[in-house]
């Protein structure tokens, strides 16, 4: 009896039924996570098998085509068009222009099956000992990133054979039986991919020389059947390509994500350039094989693999887009004492290998040196500088815990909805903060230009008949004062000048100072205010998409004057196109007004002295001021803004509950250690 509740059930058995809750919710997650990936592996059949000849396996249809390099009697390299090694050209040769038909539906769903063979293979390679939850995860979250990444799409797209090299190493390391095996298919990808020797003395070093020698012996003869297949051939990629002129384009092109590339695009050429190149390019190869073996030493053979593989692609002479899946190899490493900076490194891994490096740094001139070689820069930090924790450091299986506020009482027994999602106390790491400001508003600006199919002007007629459609109703309401305000405005110099920079200066401007601020000095509750932040613009995209909407400004014969811009010819075709920042049609609701309502107040909760509350709430006074006497916006886009705004805070208090009274307990109980102390001396 003492050991059962009131209901009368043993507490083993409620134990049992959680356990068995978890697996099944477990079970329900890999699933979908499953279903997830077949997604994904339709949707790239269907891009590449359905988009037209010629403009698809490119790569394979220069091989194969009637014309192909593989067809050819001449130099593989006569048109730069092919760029693998000679004794790749050599395997591929026997592909005839008769089974094109076939291949490009086999090489495409054979590329798919070697995808998910990748993944599968580097989930089971994970270090042990891991969790049940990882263990049913890993496989399918590791194919859903492969399908992801802009390598694997590459590949796809282009009909490359670059997964090959990846997939015969990883099987030769984690899979294949006996020293001499593992050598031979080691050897046969470096055949394939030159720079991929480094791993002949990762594994010379980590004890398994019999491997290292079988690497070696495979490698010279693959290399020296296809000499004597191929002499000129041969002779051309060993000294034009391994000398760096490059192959297939230019070795300073963007694409090429190697040293010797981003040496070239820094202006960089000749002896001394190649001098660099050689210097540098041993320095971080050794560099790499230490931390390589270290780190193999310590049971972590996926990193080592993978911290070689992004060492490869950093002394390679070209190391091109679909070339560079070691990097995202390179997620499964631990960085981060604090739990809060785990999931730095593996998000920014899985930012950079998905997404355009536009869309990680803005377009900004200074910024073109990190934007050109972003997955350089990621490889070079895996090879040798992000200090991966080893599995004998406390903090590998246990980080330091995330502290968080206590539960704050809510007026309603279901809030919050999302407990999970409870009040962290401590900062969050700032690198990830901005990887997520930036990427949010990259995503910003695609679904603002997407809302008007790809270019402003094709919703200019939409956007113009929305735009009467709010001015009837603002007559409606007697609310119609932008052109009395536009006007007025424009016959007071000091007055239009001051609302034309309060306009474009405060934007950006004043949200990211109080950002900034909130993150120093306040950081539980910076993220109760970026989320809202987020929440509402997130919202304000959704208005955005269904209701594109051209402001005051751009409805010709309405007679308003474009204070900030100039004044508009109408009778050009491409008035109102999309600027460097913003699309003009994005008018509803006004993030102008909601980022400004925003400040207001989060300063007005947060501030405690009163003149700084009242100087918060000027805020959005002042932009709801200028952007309906700019003729920027209407009357109606500020209160779709407020709209917004509000339901921002709303969803952020329903998930995760009202923000607590102390941003920190730690200070209360100083304070109030303090103020015990003052006590007792008084007494």
């Amino acid at each position: 009896m003492t050991n059962a509740e009131r209901s009368g059930r043993p507490t083993e058995a409620i134990g049992e039924t959680a356990v068995g809750g978890t697996q099944a919710r477990l079970r329900v997650a890999c699933l979908g996570l499953w279903l997830i990936v077949a997604a994904l592996a339709a949707r790239q059949v269907a891009v590449v098998l359905g988009s037209p000849r010629g403009e698809r396996l490119t790569d394979l249809e220069t091989w194969v085509g009637p014309n192909g390099v593989l067809h050819v009697t001449g130099s593989l390299y006569d048109s730069t068009r092919f760029t693998g090694t000679p004794f790749g050209g050599l395997v591929l040769k026997p592909l005839t222009r008769a089974a094109e038909q076939a291949l490009g539906w086999g090489w495409t769903f054979g590329t798919l099956l070697l995808v998910v063979a990748l993944g599968l293979i580097a989930a089971r390679a994970l270090p042990q000992p891991i969790g049940r939850r990882t263990a049913l995860l890993a496989a399918p979250v590791a194919i859903g990133l492969l399908m992801l990444s802009l390598p694997v799409r590459n590949t796809l797209w282009l009909g490359q054979t670059s997964i090959i090299p990846v997939l015969l190493v990883l099987l030769g390391c984690f899979v294949a039986h006996g020293q001499r095996t593992s050598g031979l298919l080691i050897g046969v990808a470096a055949a394939l991919q030159p720079t991929l020797l480094l791993f002949t003395p990762l594994l010379w070093f980590t004890g398994r020389r019999r491997a290292a020698l079988s690497t070696g012996v495979t490698f010279a003869a693959c290399t020296a059947l296809a000499w004597a297949a191929m002499p000129h051939d041969s002779h051309t990629y060993w000294v034009h390509h391994m000398a760096g002129a490059g192959l297939g384009g230019r070795a300073d092109d963007l694409g090429n994500q190697s040293l010797h590339g981003a040496l070239l695009r820094l202006g960089l050429n000749g002896p001394l350039e190649v001098a660099l190149f050689l210097t540098l390019g041993a320095a971080v190869a050794a560099s790499a094989l230490r931390r390589a073996v270290r780190y193999f030493d310590d049971g972590q053979l996926l990193l080592a693999v993978a911290i070689t593989g992004c060492a490869a692609i950093v002394v390679s002479p070209a190391a091109w887009q679909h070339q560079l899946l070691w990097v995202l190899l390179a997620v499964v490493g631990r960085a981060g004492r604090r739990a809060s900076d785990r999931y730095v490194w593996p998000v920014a891994v899985v930012l950079v290998m998905t997404l355009p490096a536009r869309m990680l740094l803005p377009e900004m001139p200074s910024l073109d040196p990190l934007r050109a070689n972003l997955v350089l820069l990621a490889a070079l930090a895996a090879a040798t500088a992000v200090p991966f924790l080893s599995r004998t450091s406390p903090h590998y299986q246990s980080p330091t815990p995330t502290e968080y506020a206590p539960a704050a009482p809510a007026r309603f027994r279901q809030i919050p909805l999302a407990p999970f999602l409870r009040r962290v106390l401590t900062r969050p790491n700032l690198l990830l903060e901005l990887l997520l400001i930036r990427v949010t508003y990259a995503a910003y600006s695609q679904v603002r230009l997407a809302a008007t199919g790809g270019s402003i002007s094709a919703g200019r007629a939409e956007a113009e008949e929305n735009g009467r459609q709010i001015l009837g109703l603002e007559r409606a309401l007697h609310i119609d004062i932008e052109h009395w305000a536009n006007h007025t405005v424009v016959t007071i110099d000091w007055l239009r000048n001051f609302f034309d920079f309060y306009y474009t200066s405060f934007h950006f401007a004043a949200p990211l100072t109080v950002l900034a601020l909130l993150y120093w000095r306040r950081p539980a509750d910076y993220r109760w205010a970026r989320s809202a932040l987020g929440i509402t613009t997130l919202l304000a995209l959704v208005g955005f998409w269904l209701y594109p909407l051209a402001p005051p400004r751009l409805m010709p014969t309405l007679g308003f004057i474009d204070t900030v811009h100039g004044v508009q010819d109408f009778s050009q075709p491409d008035y109102g196109t999309l600027t460097a920042l913003t699309n003009q049609y994005a008018a509803m609701p006004s993030l102008h007004f909601g980022w400004s309502l925003w400040c207001g107040v989060v300063i007005a909760v947060l501030a405690r002295q009163w003149w700084i509350k009242a100087l918060g709430t000027l805020h959005p006074l002042f932009t709801v001021s200028s952007i309906v006497a700019t003729a920027n916006h209407w009357v109606l886009d500020a209160v779709g803004g407020a709209l917004a705004v509000g339901a921002g805070f709303g969803l952020v208090y329903v998930l995760t509950g009202p923000r607590t009274s102390t941003a920190d307990p730690r200070q209360e109980a100083r304070a109030a250690k303090a103020s015990s102390g003052r006590s007792t001396s008084s007494v």
